[in-house]
């Protein structure tokens, strides 16, 4: 069965030079994963920290449920990420040493379980998403050009 993506952080490409990807389990309530499967969810202003031994995502905004009553779950809460031991063990030195962030990058649900991809992140400074544009701009006209030559 083919994963279903739910959410995408399309500013973390923009913002971020992304370094390495893993995937990370995401505990939610039963209202929560109603929403999920709703697509009312935003992950664009989102970001993961190790505290205490665990990983937590903080920053995300999923949606009240509709149909929810007054046990309804708060949109921005903070949520915990379920990673292996030896994983968060290593985003942790990462962090610390490298001044790195970890963004997630895309929500999705795989066997009805939701999922999230965590992206190690180096922050691009102006000049280096001038230079990210400038090259997707130049990408984008060669592209044009040598389908203009295959119609001659």
């Amino acid at each position: 069965m083919a994963d279903e993506t739910i959410s995408i952080n399309r500013r973390a490409h923009h913002d971020y030079a992304i370094e390495e990807t893993l995937e990370a389990g995401l505990v939610l309530t039963g209202t929560e994963i109603k929403s999920v499967r709703q697509r009312k969810v935003n992950i664009a202003e989102a970001y993961a920290r190790v505290d205490k031994g665990e990983m937590w995502l903080i920053g995300a905004h999923i949606a009240e449920y509709t149909q929810g009553n007054r046990n309804n779950h708060a949109p921005t809460r903070t949520r915990k990420l379920l990673l292996h031991r030896d994983q968060i063990a290593e985003l942790t030195g990462l962090q610390a040493a490298k001044g790195l962030t970890i963004v997630p990058l895309r929500l999705y649900l795989r066997n009805g379980m939701a999922k999230l991809e965590l992206g190690v992140a180096r922050g691009k400074k102006t000049h280096d998403k001038r230079r990210t544009i400038a090259e997707r701009d130049m990408r984008r006209q060669l592209e044009r050009d040598t389908k203009e030559r295959v119609k001659l």
